[in-house]
C-alpha cells in the first residue's frame, strides 16, 4: 500500500530554513539505500537546494544533483526535479510543489510549514491521498 507521510516543521532550524528538513530526508534516504526524487516548485528553488545538500553535512556527501542537467540522472540518488523537466518516477518521492505527486512510488514525503495560514493545500493533498487508499502518516519535526 503507497504511503503518504507529512513532516510537521516546527523545530526553530527548520522554521527559519525549511528546506534543512528535506536535507535531513535526503540524508537519512541515501543512508537507507534508496533512491530519491525531490519535486521543487522552480529552478530557482533547485539551485537553493543543490547548494544547501553541497553544505548539509560536512562528513557526509549525499550524492545529488539537478535534473536534466546531466546524463547521470538515472543513476544518481538524490534527483531533484523543477517542474519544466521531466524525470522518470522514483519509489520514494519528497514533494515540495503545491500539486500532489501523480504515477506510480511507494511513499511520498510532504513537507508542512510552520505557518498554519499555508497548510490549505496541504490538506488538500492529505485528502487526495486519503481517497487513492494511502496509508498517512503526520510526524512533528
Amino acid at each position: 500500500m503507497p504511503r503518504a507521510d507529512f513532516y510537521l516543521i516546527a523545530k526553530p532550524r527548520f522554521i527559519e530554513k525549511p528546506l534543512l528538513l528535506v536535507c535531513e530526508l535526503a540524508r537519512k534516504a541515501h543512508d537507507s539505500g534508496q533512491s530519491l526524487l525531490i519535486l521543487v516548485n522552480s529552478i530557482t528553488q533547485a539551485e537553493v537546494l543543490d547548494d544547501l545538500l553541497w553544505e548539509f553535512n560536512p562528513d557526509a556527501y549525499i550524492p545529488h544533483q539537478i535534473a536534466g542537467h546531466d546524463e547521470d540522472d538515472d543513476i544518481t540518488p538524490v534527483l531533484i526535479v523543477a517542474p519544466e523537466t521531466d524525470a522518470p518516477m522514483r519509489a520514494l518521492v519528497i514533494n515540495l510543489r503545491n500539486t500532489p505527486v501523480l504515477g506510480q512510488f511507494e511513499r511520498v514525503l510532504e513537507v508542512v510549514p510552520a505557518d498554519v495560514s499555508a497548510r490549505e493545500p496541504l490538506r488538500a493533498r492529505w485528502k487526495h491521498y486519503q481517497s487513492l487508499g494511502f496509508e498517512l502518516k503526520k510526524i512533528d519535526m
